[in-house]
């Protein structure tokens, strides 16, 4: 099993924001976060991704304890947020050769603007992007720096249907391959065969 989390608990100052859940990701597996605002889908991210804490349970990466390694563990994987994170000043090509270079695969970024339908937007500053077309950039990052698990916040906020069905075609894509994929969401996503779990409920 790729992922598996146990028990796991998770405080807000005094406020719980919930507890016991158990799920598991296999190699070529997805999940589905879904609940209402304030359920802990994003929390519960943040804290796979290693930037929180739990109060109970555990997270284990192929049987091992996932966190006991923070910096190794943030290399297996990437997590993207209701921010994109761009820098403003730079060009969407910049954008990508700069996380493709990070990445260790150089020559992916053009592949990867082809792939969110961005190539012609290459010499565009990021300021001048539109809200959508900075969320396909953020989703682009991920094609330049393979990871084995995409931690997704939102992936589709502000994305039109042609935009949803490229990220739909992407997600097939890292999953054929092995990768598995975490989503939090309250819009559908193109995600054949997803479990799904439920927060707040």
């Amino acid at each position: 099993m790729l992922l598996q989390a146990e028990g796991l608990a998770v405080f807000r100052s005094e406020r719980l924001v919930f507890r016991d859940v158990s799920f598991d990701v296999p190699e070529g597996g997805a999940l589905l976060l879904v609940g209402p605002n304030g359920a802990g889908k994003s929390t519960l991210l943040r804290l796979l991704a290693g930037l929180g804490r739990a109060a109970a349970g555990r997270v284990l990466w192929r049987g091992q304890d996932a966190l006991a390694d923070r910096s190794l563990h943030a290399r297996r994987l990437a997590y993207l947020g209701h921010q994109d994170a761009l820098k403003p000043a730079l060009t969407v090509g910049e954008t990508v050769r700069a996380a493709a270079a990070l990445g260790g695969r150089p020559g992916s970024g053009g592949t990867a603007l082809e792939a969110l339908g961005l190539a012609p937007l290459a010499d565009l500053p990021v300021r001048m992007l539109s809200a959508g077309q900075r969320r396909r950039l953020a989703l682009a990052r991920l094609l330049c720096a393979p990871t084995a698990l995409w931690l997704l916040d939102e992936p589709t906020l502000g994305l039109d249907t042609a935009s949803v069905a490229r990220l739909g075609a992407m997600l097939a894509r890292h999953r054929a391959a092995g990768g598995a994929a975490i989503i939090a969401t309250h819009l559908p996503v193109p995600l054949p065969g997803a479990a799904t779990l439920t927060l707040g409920a």
